[in-house]
């Protein structure tokens, strides 16, 4: 395993002071009353620095660039057990990531709660699981001999990409990402035979 030379050991640590700082600023105030220069101050770094660590700005500081997020995705399907559908293996995956999951550190509780309740950060984390769309629906093609452009395995993508969005907020999240997981294993079974 390489380890990391002096200049990306100090990008990293600048990174995490970074993240550091906006957590507990808007845990402490809320996201909406915190401000770039406020953040680069808390974490003793320029405003510039601030931006050329983190671009997309402050919705960007507590959130991964989402790599590990589509090689994750990628890996659930590629590595499930044999005969285990793909949706099931997805279901399985997302089961352990943020508001499905229920053995937390109390410290990543309290962010998952924040990113839940501040529209813009539910917003920002909605767009890194939709930028997976074409790497999950390239998965799901490769698995069943299809066109990653098929329009259904693009659909399909993009409604296992929607769930934490739609999910998420929900009073039991767990279980309306499972009612969704459902949904789409089935189908929509459309009206009950006598409102036809």
């Amino acid at each position: 395993m390489a380890t990391m030379g002096r200049r990306e050991r100090k990008k990293a640590q600048t990174r995490q002071a970074l993240t550091d700082a906006a957590i507990r600023l808007f845990s402490e105030h809320g996201y909406d009353k915190v401000t770039v220069a406020q953040i680069a101050d808390e974490a003793d770094v320029s405003i510039a620095t601030l931006f050329a660590h983190v671009p997309d700005g402050k919705e960007a500081l507590i959130f991964d660039d989402g790599i590990e997020r589509r090689a994750g995705l990628v890996t659930a399907i590629r590595d499930r057990p044999s005969g285990q559908p793909i949706l099931a293996a997805l279901r399985q995956f997302m089961a352990g990531r943020g508001p499905f999951t229920t053995d937390m550190p109390p410290e990543l509780q309290r962010l998952r709660d924040l990113i839940v309740s501040t529209p813009a950060l539910r917003n920002y984390s909605r767009k890194l699981w939709i930028a997976s769309e074409a790497t999950l629906a390239e998965a799901i093609a490769a698995e069943n001999d299809r066109d990653p452009s098929d329009m259904t395995i693009r659909a399909l993508a993009r409604y296992v990409l929607e769930i934490p969005d739609l999910a998420g907020a929900e009073p039991d999240p767990l279980a309306a990402m499972n009612a969704i997981f459902d949904l789409l294993e089935s189908g929509w079974p459309g009206p009950p035979k006598g409102d036809r």
